[in-house]
């Protein structure tokens, strides 16, 4: 990419309100676009480069440019042909793995705010002026709910051309360095499509289906309004839903989720965070060790007074919980992107799953992991009265050296830390410095010389066992992890007959027999669909609970095609997946 001494900013921001899709009831994110090129002047036979910054409202994301499933539809910026210019490079952001709360399959996508880089060539012949580019983004877009249709957004892209660069220099904005121009150079050695004809993702998600050679024949020819007329809507579910709240919504309940739900589950999580670290302190590789601890602190009886001894307990507590605490900021801020896409491979999965059962059997002696006993290496010897900075560095090196009793819990607070962030939820971060809280607990009061700490016995290797059983059932579930992850999720629909796949047949029957009906709306691109289809959908209290219903997969692949369009927008669609009970009308 050749550098420009020269910069500018094309000024302008596009509100793009889910037009298209908003006509059909869909619903989805609003998307902003600000465009900036690095030449306050280009010159005609040379090249320049741009950046667009892409904004989507909170909780959505789209796919990446290389989705991990064929099926889903990608993220592609093009532009509109114009004479005199030519795409030679564009660069997309590195993708973010995630998974989502529902479903262990991964996928890579790119979050709220995302920058995305091009090149381009003005041909010799331009001459001077103001031009205005016309930019395209296709992308399809999901929340943890649902999926909107994919869609294509346009922005606007001011160029100046000039026979020779200006003097004036002027700042670009402070996103502009975020974008991925380094990755220019390689886009265009490996000869990718620099300009892509504009695709349509309607016509692209019809070539996928027909691609997976799907047998559901989604068209409902003939009267199917004059069928739909005769019946009432009884409830409607949007988005994904768990097996209850799939039963409350086929019981009459609106299954609806205010997301206060997903607030209250992580500090739930914190809370049990915060009481496991409280909990490893009466493990035999921590308890024996505390009053040898104040001592070195010179807390205790040797602070002179029970104010100072509780202010060197505190300090040593803080400093065990500041090493848990970077500890998970390092992993889960710093290494987020790394982790992410190691968490998405089956040997991350498989080597964590026998780590855990390692330490798992640590914490019954089966096998021997204690690092506390380096600590007695370290030279330390109790002090007389204390220093609060030696006491801090104290609960630091403790915290580091804990042994096998508490390595299991900080990996797993690490890593269900990381897996609650990559779902975007902040909260996630405070999960290892809960850890080291709960662990620094008691420390204030025994510093005081409070005579807190019970005696040792049996029940300490109890606890510690209790915490065994409890980590060996963190390696089944990561090993349950890798074994999904060896098996990619079919996108097809296996119903062993119990679907109608025709809206029109499937209501002629409803009618005839005067039964309710269960209409799923979904598509191939739908993530979130083909997770429902093959957890909840196939489970044996819900096809129950539909035993007396007629129940109709209605394959919303082409939104904009007859008479899907009709059908979305009859029924109030607002997203994949979608599912309507109806009832006959007396």
């Amino acid at each position: 990419m050749k550098a420009f001494s020269l910069f500018v900013i094309a000024g302008l921001t596009v509100n793009c309100c889910a037009l298209g899709q908003m006509s059909l009831g869909m619903a989805g994110p609003e998307v902003s676009f600000e465009t900036a090129v690095q030449a306050v002047t280009v010159v005609p036979g040379s090249r320049f480069a741009g950046a667009v910054r892409v904004s989507l409202s909170d909780g959505w994301h789209v796919n990446a440019h290389e989705p991990l499933d064929d099926f889903l539809i990608a993220t592609v910026l093009s532009f509109e042909e114009k004479e005199g210019f030519s795409l030679q490079a564009t660069a997309y952001p590195e993708a973010k793995v995630i998974t989502l709360s529902f479903s262990p399959d991964p996928l890579a996508v790119y979050e709220e705010i995302f920058m995305l880089a091009f090149e381009m060539e003005v041909d010799s012949e331009v001459a001077a002026g103001d031009y205005a580019l016309e930019g395209v983004l296709q992308f399809q877009a999901c929340n943890d709910a649902m999926c909107a249709a994919p869609r294509t957004e346009s922005f606007s892209l001011s160029v100046t051309v000039g026979e020779a660069s200006t003097e004036e220099e002027e700042n670009l904005p402070a996103w502009f360095e975020d974008a991925p121009f380094a990755l220019l150079k390689e886009a265009e050695d490996a000869d990718e499509e620099a300009a892509p004809a504009v695709e349509d993702p309607e016509e692209d998600a019809e070539t996928v289906a027909d691609a997976k050679e799907s047998t559901d024949d989604v068209s409902a020819p003939g009267n199917w309004k004059e069928l739909a007329d005769q019946f009432q809507v009884v409830n409607t579910l949007a988005g994904y839903s768990d097996k209850d709240g799939f039963l409350a919504f086929i019981a009459g309940d609106s299954g609806g989720d205010d997301g206060s739900s997903s607030g209250g589950r992580s500090g739930l999580w914190l809370l049990w965070i915060v009481i496991g670290g409280f909990l490893l302190n009466f493990t035999p590789c921590v308890l024996p060790l505390i009053p040898i601890n104040i001592a070195i602190i010179g807390a205790g009886a040797k602070a002179g007074s029970r104010s100072r001894g509780f202010a060197l307990g505190g300090a040593y507590g803080l400093g065990i919980a500041l090493v848990y605490g970077s500890l998970g900021l390092l992993v889960v801020l710093g290494l987020s992107s790394a982790f992410g896409t190691l968490n998405s491979t089956v040997w991350f999965n498989g080597a964590i799953a026998l780590l855990f059962v390692v330490l798992g059997l640590a914490m019954f002696d089966i096998v021997q992991i204690d690092f506390s006993r380096f600590q007695t290496r370290l030279g330390l010897t109790p002090k007389e009265g204390g220093h609060f900075f030696a006491a801090l560095g104290m609960g630091a090196v403790s915290a580091l050296l804990a042994g096998a009793c508490v390595a299991p819990v900080v990996i797993y607070t690490v890593l269900q830390a990381q897996d609650l962030y990559s779902q975007g939820n902040m909260l996630a971060l405070a999960l290892p410095f809960g850890l080291g809280v709960g662990m620094a607990l008691p420390w204030p009061f025994l510093g005081a010389g409070l005579s807190l700490l019970p005696k040792p016995g049996m029940w300490m290797v109890r606890v510690k066992q209790a915490f065994g059983v409890f980590i060996l059932a963190f390696a089944v579930y990561y090993g349950y992890l890798a074994w999904s992850l060896m098996a990619p999720a079919s996108t097809q629909v296996d119903d062993e007959g119990l679907w109608v796949h025709q809206l029109e047949a499937g209501l002629e029957q409803a009618l005839e027999n005067r039964q309710p009906v269960l209409i799923d709306f979904w598509a191939t691109w739908c993530k979130n669909c083909s997770v429902m289809n093959r957890t909840v959908l196939q489970d044996p209290e819900v096809l129950e609970a539909l035993d007396s219903h007629v129940k109709i997969k209605y394959q919303a692949e082409s939104l904009q095609s007859d008479p899907t369009r009709d059908v979305v927008e009859y029924y109030k669609v607002l997203g994949l997946p979608t599912f309507i009970l109806l009832e006959p009308k007396e």
